[in-house]
């Protein structure tokens, strides 16, 4: 009888105990609203990181695709005009194509060349003698070049930062919550692994927030990194058959 009244009583303390314990909602949305303090302040840098990140390879893949689409059209009527000696056209065709990386390039090229011709054709008061046109457009083609290849990676410097930095970033708020489990601890006077779990699970939270913004930010900014090695090829392959046309052109 008074093991029995003992078992009964243990049973109502252990009940207590755990009707005051606090539950734990291990979902998203529940460890979303867990977060507190210098947790918010991190949940929202890596908000801010994500946003941006996504904000940079929307545009890029919008500026990448109308760039192509541009290349395009520029590359499959420049060779008809310049087999018929349009000069004139193939310019205003550069013009009206220049969101193109090819347009852009070349268009610069084909203006080089004019000049040079236009300049060998006359001499004026100045005139220091003969120069090497080819050597003029080829110097035409490595600026027109730099600047379209800068601006075709326009963006992608801050979107490797985030994908690198966005971890760490996490880690940061994690580390802060871990802490601040083990003064609740010792503040408490709790020396059980229960005591800490759920403040600890809490704190990596942050972890996982900020992989799932660098995840993302890595692998689009390799993917627009070698679209635009791509255009850069294009680039120099269109660039060498124009000065190759030029040469054979002015023999």
């Amino acid at each position: 009888m008074s093991l029995h009244i003992v078992d009964t009583l243990q049973q109502l303390v252990l009940a207590e105990a755990a009707a005051g314990a606090p539950t734990l909602d291990f979902s998203l949305k529940g460890m979303v609203s867990s977060i507190e303090g210098f947790g918010i302040v991190v949940a929202g840098v890596l908000a801010i990181m994500s946003i941006y990140s996504l904000g940079v390879v929307a545009e890029r893949v919008f500026t990448f695709g109308r760039s192509n689409s541009a290349s395009r059209r520029f590359a499959a009527a420049l060779p008809g005009l310049l087999k018929e000696g349009k000069l004139d056209e193939a310019i205003a065709l550069a013009e009206t194509e220049k969101r193109g990386h090819l347009a852009r390039v070349l268009g610069l090229a084909l203006h080089e060349y004019k000049n040079g011709q236009e300049a060998l054709a006359s001499k004026g008061p100045k005139d220091v003698g003969h120069f090497d046109i080819i050597d003029a457009v080829n110097r035409a083609i490595e600026r027109s070049s730099l600047r379209a290849i800068n601006e075709l990676r326009k963006g992608l410097g801050a979107l490797a930062t985030i994908g690198s930095t966005a971890p760490f970033v996490g880690l940061l708020g994690t580390v802060w919550g871990i802490i601040k489990a083990f003064q609740k601890m010792a503040i408490e006077g709790g020396g059980g692994l229960g005591t800490v779990s759920g403040a600890i699970a809490e704190a990596l939270i942050n972890t996982a927030f900020g992989l799932l913004v660098a995840i993302p930010a890595v692998m689009f900014f390799n993917n627009l990194t070698n679209r635009v090695e791509e255009m850069q090829v294009d680039i120099t392959d269109a660039s060498t058959e124009l000065v190759d046309f030029f040469m054979k052109e002015g023999r």
